[in-house]
């Protein structure tokens, strides 16, 4: 047993792990970091484990998905092997002396990504069995993928060395002493690697050959020319170096084919190149620079940092049909008090009250209600449900649904599914032959994350300099714009028109008005964004004696000599829904510039806008109407079930402070608004009524509204995620939401106030 033991612990697979833990410990945790991800112990609200369990590629999840995620995993593998044979190759000076020395080091180098690889199998098969239906078949067929993908870019790899690298039996016969006698910085490296080969001598016994047989290492390391040895490591790396350059530089020109739906390979795949790209960065840099690495990089980080500040590299995301050449906005408070003046709130509420007219000559009853329509951000969660519930509602009533509503407020994926539902109410209404609603669902869950991450490799995370036309102006892509051309893209290419196309429809009630709010976050200001004015959503500079806070300001008028009128109408929507980190937010043509963030961060529900326009035109709803109605659609329960608290730990106690605020944000913004909606029940003397219609997972609760720790476990694998991409599983469960014997009474009651 000892001798056993002996030869486990000193074999040189277990050494390398031990030397990586001592020295390369990023390496090690970089691994750690993506069994945890793909396990679900990272990320898991924002449904990155599902990126890698359910990977999507040219809207189908099958063979090729798995198998550019397998050539994605085998070259982080890779990418590993090389940096670890550039670090500390020449620390085992033994396996210089073997034949294809980095193919063998590989070898042994295997135990942790195997270990993963392993943990990674065995996810997929649970997962798609118990998530995406699969049969035996199409699971044999995706593994076979996955496994043959990571094999194609392991042997790659392997041949490539195994006709570049030198060998110490190829260096003996002369072929690469000349070249390498040369060059004064390999002379230099090689004396260095030597010294740092003296001053320690690790213990290993046993290695792993080629075809995994068990070799001993007594009297491999005692080789008379270590120097030769170190020649060949040093041969060996600068050919690592190389293809770690040329993969970079494919990544680079793969930006060109960003806009290409054949190129944009499954979100978890990109990833893995991102990683495998620092991890080979991490390589090039100890190659070159040797112990000045780590001063090199942090002296990059500073220069690109002040690039960044003066401007020579433009790191904007912008606004299409926006002019961001020459002049700029004046955003001064000045200003702000000239956009909000007493005859300009006169004016745009002038203005709504004619559109409110023309809303009421189109209903049946000569007091009708008034239906406000909100929906809440959540991502693609939030806007397929929120498409799915306008549907279901629709069909509940005599009348179409958008006939009944005069505004339609929110924030992120809710506002993208109730616009793709308005605009295809639109264009019915003109004429044009629509899909049906299976079809129209299914566009809507269509995979969004991709193509964002794709760009994100092989555009965003170096210097953009692609650029493309709109309304005559140019602009630098970035995944922004392609967030905006793929989600066009997925919904039937609909949304080619902007912002003041919509001025003329929404003038003549024949769609709903729609207040986009994204905050601004120089001041935490709401940008209100519609072909109408809405200054008087915005509070005056002075009323009743005291100073308030101008809370808003109009986009139309702020930038209407930068061509607010031509703004895409889904850039629009993608500042209301800038998801963090993934589409970024929007940097606007002002002095100082404005940056603008999600909807959600201010009133993630709408109801807080809806209150405000209400409170407006009380006097009108008083004497037009016979009451208002909020429909709020949120993908969240309300009055969800306390979650018992769990033993916290130093992480844990460190973060709480930030996380519970962050975590309670909606819950905050509730209790906002029902103080509001009670205010309001004072000031208006028609019944004012809320329905809300609930994505809700947490049903068949007994534990008296308590939230056990496994039952919360149990929720939340059933909850969708919060991402730009959904699983087969998620998209049924939002869809099947809706039968919910709550929501099927919360729309039983709707149709009761309408048509009562």
């Amino acid at each position: 047993m000892k001798d056993t033991f002996k030869t486990i612990i000193y074999s040189f697979p277990v050494q390398l792990v031990f030397h990586q833990i001592r020295r390369n410990l990023v390496l090690v945790l970089l691994w750690l970091m993506l069994i945890a991800t793909i396990a679900g112990g990272i990320g898991k609200i924002y449904g990155i484990h599902f990126l890698y369990l359910d990977p999507e590629y040219m809207g189908k999840v099958g063979f090729w998905s798995f198998f550019i995620v397998g050539l994605a995993f085998g070259n982080f593998t890779m990418a590993y092997h090389i940096t670890c044979y550039i670090l500390d190759g020449h620390r085992f000076t033994f396996i210089g002396i073997l034949e294809r020395p980095f193919a063998k080091f590989s070898i042994n180098n295997s135990l942790l990504p195997l270990i993963s690889l392993i943990v990674y199998v065995i996810l997929v098969i649970r997962f798609q069995l118990s998530n995406e239906f699969s049969n035996t078949l199409d699971l044999m067929v995706n593994l076979i993928g996955l496994l043959l993908g990571v094999w194609v870019m392991i042997l790659f790899f392997f041949y490539y060395f195994k006709f570049t690298n030198q060998d110490i039996f190829k260096y003996l016969a002369g072929s690469v002493d000349k070249r390498l006698r040369k060059a004064r910085i390999s002379r230099e490296r090689m004396m260095n690697k030597l010294t740092e080969t003296r001053s320690r001598k690790y213990k290993v016994h046993h290695y792993l050959d080629l075809k995994l047989r068990v070799r001993s290492c007594k009297e491999l390391d005692d080789f008379y020319d270590k120097g030769a040895v170190l020649k060949v490591f040093d041969q060996n790396h600068f050919n690592s170096v190389i293809v770690e350059l040329a993969l970079v530089l494919l990544i680079i020109l793969l930006g060109s084919f960003m806009d290409n739906s054949y190129f944009q390979i499954p979100a978890a795949a990109s990833s893995l190149f991102l990683f495998s790209f620092l991890i080979m960065m991490v390589g090039a840099f100890t190659y070159w620079l040797r112990g000045w690495g780590m001063a090199a990089a942090f002296g990059l980080f500073i220069l690109i940092n002040f690039l960044l500040r003066v401007g020579i590299i433009n790191n904007e995301n912008t606004a299409r049909g926006l002019q961001y050449h020459g002049a700029r906005a004046n955003y001064s408070l000045k200003q702000l008090e000239e956009l909000n003046s007493n005859i300009q709130q006169t004016a745009d509420s002038l203005q709504v009250i004619d559109v409110l007219e023309r809303w009421k000559q189109k209903q049946q009853d000569s007091l009708p209600p008034l239906v406000i329509l909100c929906v809440s951000g959540g991502g693609q969660r939030a806007a397929l449900w929120s498409l799915n519930a306008l549907h279901t509602v629709d069909s509940a009533l005599k009348a179409p649904l958008m006939d009944h509503v005069a505004l339609i407020t929110g924030a992120s994926g809710g506002m993208i599914g109730a616009a793709y539902y308005r605009e295809l109410f639109r264009l019915n209404n003109e004429g044009t032959q629509i899909p049906n609603k299976e079809t129209q669902l299914k566009r809507m869950g269509a995979d969004n994350l991709n193509a964002i991450i794709f760009s994100l490799l092989v555009n965003d995370s170096y210097f953009r300099f692609r650029n493309y036309t709109y309304a005559g102006n140019r602009y630098l892509k970035d995944r922004g714009y392609v967030f905006e051309e793929n989600l066009n893209k997925n919904l039937g290419g609909i949304f080619n028109n902007s912002l003041m196309d919509y001025q003329d429809p929404e003038l003549d009630a024949e769609i709903p008005m729609m207040l986009l709010s994204p905050v601004i976050s120089n001041d935490g200001r709401k940008l209100y964004t519609s072909p109408l004015g809405f200054s008087f959503m915005n509070h005056p500079v002075n009323e009743a004696n005291w100073e308030r806070k101008i809370s808003g300001v109009d986009f139309k008028r702020l930038f209407k000599d930068l061509g607010a009128d031509q703004l895409s109408f889904l850039a629009a929507l993608r500042m209301s829904a800038s998801f963090p980190y993934i589409t970024p937010t929007v940097t606007l043509p002002s002095e100082p510039a404005i940056e603008v963030m999600d909807a959600g961060i201010a009133d993630n529900f709408g109801v807080g806008d809806a209150v405000k326009f209400v409170s407006e035109f009380s006097d009108w709803i008083d004497q037009n109407t016979s009451g208002v109605t909020f429909l709020v659609i949120r993908d969240s329960r309300k009055n969800a079930p306390i979650e018992a608290q769990s033993s916290a730990s130093i992480i844990g106690r460190l973060t709480n402070p930030i996380a519970s605020v962050y975590n309670n944000l909606g819950n905050i913004q509730d209790s906002n608004n029902d103080a509001s909606l009670e205010r309001l029940r004072a000031c208006v003397n028609q019944p004012v009524n809320l329905v809300s219609i609930e994505y809700n997972t947490y049903t068949n609760i007994t534990e008296d509204y308590i939230l056990t720790a496994k039952a919360l476990e149990r929720k939340e694998l059933e909850r969708a995620s919060l991402s730009w991409h959904l699983t087969t599983k998620e998209r049924r469960n939002i869809i099947d939401n809706i039968k919910l014997e709550s929501n099927q009474k919360a729309i039983k009651a709707f149709v009761k106030i309408i048509e009562d």
